[in-house]
């Protein structure tokens, strides 16, 4: 009997939990001191064990940030024939029409199921990349018109990058 009297004394009505039990609940949420940066870095490493950054995104960060150029002026999209333009009777494959405007340049660009054609304007010596995604810049010859095409279609988004004598022109982000 004395056995249950020593479970009877521990035991409240109001009080499910015991004691002892309330002692190590208490230690167990007491809250742990860090030095500064210590959590952080703790967390670093568990976030890199359970939700890894993809490795493609990895690259395309990286990517992002080796094309970043201060210098660049941003050409901003004047016209977009999926936006702007009008529809044509029967045509099912219509190419995409895109015009840039920096200045006093403008790029005039058709995509179209077998790549990219353009000019630059006023006529002038260009180099143009294609930008897209992952992959490296693709570049592509400008002629002494300042015409140029690319045989490879954008698959996802892109930009062109077009230097100008001692001037860097990036066109704005689109999906192709």
């Amino acid at each position: 009997m004395s056995g249950m009297r020593e479970e009877n004394d521990r035991y409240d009505e109001n009080d499910p939990y015991g004691a002892d039990e309330r002692e190590l609940a208490a230690d167990a949420f007491e809250p742990a001191v860090f030095e500064d940066g210590l959590l952080e870095e703790e967390l670093r490493q568990v976030a890199a064990v359970r939700d890894p950054v993809p490795t493609g995104l990895r690259q395309l960060a990286l990517d992002a940030y080796v094309l970043y150029d201060l210098d660049a002026s941003v050409a901003e999209l004047a016209f977009d024939s999926l936006v702007d333009g009008l529809p044509i009777r029967g045509a099912t494959d219509a190419p995409r029409m895109l015009t840039f405007h920096a200045g006093e340049l403008t790029v005039d660009v058709e995509v179209t199921g077998q790549g990219l054609l353009g000019q630059v304007l006023p006529p002038q010596p260009a180099r143009i990349e294609v930008l897209g995604g992952p992959q490296s810049a693709v570049p592509v010859p400008v002629d002494e018109l300042g015409r140029f095409t690319s045989d490879a279609r954008p698959a996802g988004p892109f930009a062109l990058r077009l230097r100008t004598g001692g001037d860097v022109v990036v066109t704005e982000w689109l999906r192709a």
